[in-house]
Parts: structure tokens; C-alpha cells; sequence
């Protein structure tokens, strides 16, 4: 299909974009790599009367030391975020699940900013963050990830608000990480996915950290099993018991990919897979 007719605007500074945002009145859409928007505007699930082009702001790339965290720019494509040294070495987990998002040509050209705004349940990042308690920097405020995805498609960004980037705490340095993803090709959306860290101390695993990838409308924190396997043993029969768990307080979709009951019994299958490949076992 072709995309209904759209305004395009190509600001040179943060505040000319916020700028025309606001002038668009809830009819703008913000345009970085394209990845996510475009099919939207081809299958007119989306029709903004403007489009802002951020591309051109250089100073939202890029992968910065902020302290006790590390700051992701929104337009620092997939391709930099699986390379970065400082996502290797603080935010591993970030840098695995990215290397599995689409196709090479798809990461050389969609960015991390715009994958996490278009907020989709299915797409690998959004339960990333979440399960890092990562915080959100717009242009006007910081938001916990757990406050950020609000709905299928929907994110708490204001119409004249855009994502700066995503801050990412340093305090899981050091974790076993992991992410699980079952899909039917090397190209497709996850049926299910699990991100999961996991610290071990003397044999066992002293906190864990685990969400869900398209098991609600938004991506789900699996609390129940990161309760379930505190101070627990790091084996495969604990981590199996506590991934029973993983469909608590989920409500996944059934579609022509797999019902609700099988994305439970996936949940399950692959949060103990993920579990034990961070610890090791």
C-alpha cells in the first residue's frame, strides 16, 4: 500500500524537533531509522499528518559512561549497540538480545530509540530494559521503564515529548545474562522471548532478574520467578520448578503464530532455559 500523504520536517536542533512536535498538535510522528514506522505508514495502521526527522541530530547517538550508569543515545543504531565496549561491559544482556533483532540490514539501520518508543510487545528490546530497571531520558523528564510501555503500540511519551535516550544502571556488571527467543524464522517477531540476569554466590543464586517478551500487551517482569529462585540453588530442576511461574499475571495473545496456552507453556520452557544458561548450569 502506499502511506497517506504527510509534512516532512528535517530539524537541525533538539528544540526545533520538540518545537514541531508541538506545532503538529498530536499529528506528528518522529521518524529515526524507520524500521518500525515505516511498515506502519505503508499498511496505514499509521497516518500522521507530519513527519519529524531526527536522524540529523547527532547529539541523541551514541553510548556514554554517565557515572553509575551508562547512557544510550535513541538514535545509536542496533549494529553500534551490540559493539559498544561500554554495553559489553555493563549492559551484556542489551548487546545479546540486539544481535538476534531482525536481519543485519534492519540493525545497520533501525535504532534502539526507536525500537523502545514504537513500544510492540513482540520486539526483543522493551523486556530488556525492563528486566535492567532502565530509565528513560526524554525532553522532559526521566521514566522508569516500568512506567514507560503503557499499551500495545502506546508509551507514556507525550505528542510533543521524544526520547532522548535510555539510561542503563551499572549494577548488573558483572551478572550471568541471557536471552531466549522462539520464533519461526530468523527474521521474525518472537513468539516468546525471556531476558534474564541472574548473580550466583556460593553456588546459588543470590537475586534474578527476568522479563518477558510478547506475553501481554506490554513486556512482562516476572517477578513470581525472580522471587521463586532467590537464594535458591543454581540447578536446573530449581530453575525448572521456578519457571512454572513465568505465566503469572501475563495475558498473552493468541494469534496465527500460537495461542495463549502455548506462549504460556513456551514462557515456562524457555525461563528455565534462560535461567540456567545465565547461571552457568
Amino acid at each position: 500500500m502506499i502511506p497517506a500523504t504527510f509534512d516532512y520536517v528535517r530539524p537541525s536542533s533538539l528544540s526545533d524537533a520538540v518545537a514541531a512536535l508541538r506545532e503538529a498538535d498530536e499529528e506528528g510522528k518522529v521518524i529515526a531509522g524507520g524500521q518500525s514506522l515505516l511498515p506502519l505508514l505503508r499498511l496505514r495502521l499509521a497516518y500522521p499528518e507530519v513527519i519529524i526527522d531526527v536522524s540529523g541530530l547527532s547529539e541523541l547517538r551514541g553510548v556514554r559512561d554517565d557515572g553509575d550508569s551508562v547512557l544510550v543515545g535513541a538514535m545509536t543504531t542496533h549494529y553500534e549497540v551490540i559493539r559498544d565496549p561500554l554495553i559489553q561491559a555493563h549492559a551484556p544482556l542489551l548487546a545479546a538480545a540486539t544481535s538476534t533483532v531482525a536481519d543485519p540490514a534492519v540493525r545497520h539501520r533501525g535504532t534502539i530509540g526507536g525500537s523502545l518508543a514504537h513500544a510492540d510487545p513482540a520486539g526483543d528490546l522493551p523486556a530488556v530494559v525492563l528486566a535492567m530497571d532502565a530509565v528513560f531520558v526524554t525532553s522532559a523528564r526521566e521514566i522508569p521503564a516500568r512506567d514507560f510501555f503503557a499499551d500495545y503500540l502506546t508509551s507514556a511519551l507525550e505528542p510533543d515529548e521524544i526520547l532522548l535516550g535510555v539510561r542503563l544502571p551499572k549494577e548488573y556488571t558483572g551478572w550471568g545474562f541471557h536471552y531466549e527467543k522462539f520464533h519461526r524464522t530468523a527474521q521474525a517477531w518472537a513468539i516468546v522471548g525471556v531476558a534474564c540476569l541472574v548473580r550466583r554466590t556460593d553456588g546459588e543464586i543470590a537475586e534474578a532478574r527476568v522479563g518477558l517478551t510478547n506475553m501481554g500487551s506490554t513486556p512482562v517482569r516476572a517477578y513470581a520467578v525472580e522471587t521463586a529462585v532467590a537464594d535458591g540453588p543454581a540447578s536446573r530442576e530449581a530453575f525448572q520448578a521456578a519457571a512454572q511461574d513465568a505465566p503469572e499475571g501475563t495475558s498473552p495473545p493468541s494469534d496465527l503464530h500460537g495461542s495463549a496456552e502455548y506462549r504460556r507453556h513456551l514462557a515456562q520452557v524457555l525461563t528455565a532455559r534462560a535461567l540456567a544458561a545465565a547461571a552457568g548450569v
